[in-house]
């Protein structure tokens, strides 16, 4: 079940999509955060820090700009919505020592980002010792009603989970648009990475029918300008 949704986004309408959940009901908003209206909850999965300065230590290049890039998109969606808590959903950080890695202006972007609000940080498998040092409370999962934050999914009822950075592909005018989406079936989630530089797995992948019993559920696709609910068969 979906229904549109707006907010302003520098100064443009942005269109959400609302999405139910175990008869929640939540926004799934333009930037790939979630957002929980009468809880005041924003959630956010798969931030990946540092994920740039990780490779670059491998031998492969990529501009080291990435954390700085994803803490100002999540600035944006927390100043839009203004949550009261804020649950990052695991791989908030690439590795176990990306934390060490943070500029000092990284870190204070991130303690501005949680001034006056709760902040918690579910561990995920990049990220299965997170430190201490950054604000906020670590959990493994958070249960609120009859929704649980967790990072992988098993498929539970009312779970919202991340890890499979869900993408989909779908036609359009005569061409094809791959993005990053939410995928839904009314019963559980997984988000899309929020990560500037997170890729994606297709939800016509096999790990997707292990969490939806069946193709019967919606990709909510993040466009241009609003997001696009579209059922995942159609979707290749």
């Amino acid at each position: 079940m979906t229904a549109s949704a707006q907010s302003s986004r520098n100064g443009k309408t942005v269109r959400a999509s609302t999405v139910s959940i175990a008869g929640v009901s939540l926004v799934a908003d333009l930037s790939g955060a979630l957002f929980w209206e009468d809880q005041n909850l924003l959630v956010v999965s798969d931030l990946h820090l540092e994920k740039g300065s990780s490779f670059a230590a491998r031998g492969v290049l990529l501009p080291p700009y990435d954390t700085v890039a994803t803490l100002g998109r999540l600035a944006a969606v927390v100043a839009r919505h203004d949550p009261g808590m804020v649950i990052a959903l695991g791989d908030s950080f690439h590795d176990r020592d990306a934390h060490e890695r943070l500029s000092d202006a990284d870190r204070d972007a991130i303690a501005a980002l949680q001034a006056r609000r709760d902040w918690i940080w579910i561990s995920g498998n990049h990220d299965p010792v997170l430190p201490s040092d950054l604000g906020g409370v670590v959990a493994s999962e958070v249960a609120i009603g009859q929704i649980v934050f967790r990072h992988e999914p098993t498929g539970a009822f009312g779970e919202i989970a991340g890890h499979l950075h869900p993408k989909a592909r779908v036609p359009t005018r005569g061409r094809t648009m791959e993005r990053r989406c939410f995928a839904c079936d009314g019963e559980r989630a997984v988000m899309p990475a929020f990560g500037a530089y997170t890729g994606g797995l297709s939800i016509r992948d096999a790990a997707f029918a292990k969490i939806f019993a069946s193709r019967r559920f919606t990709a909510h696709v993040l466009g241009d300008e609003r997001v696009h609910t579209i059922a995942a068969s159609r979707c290749y």
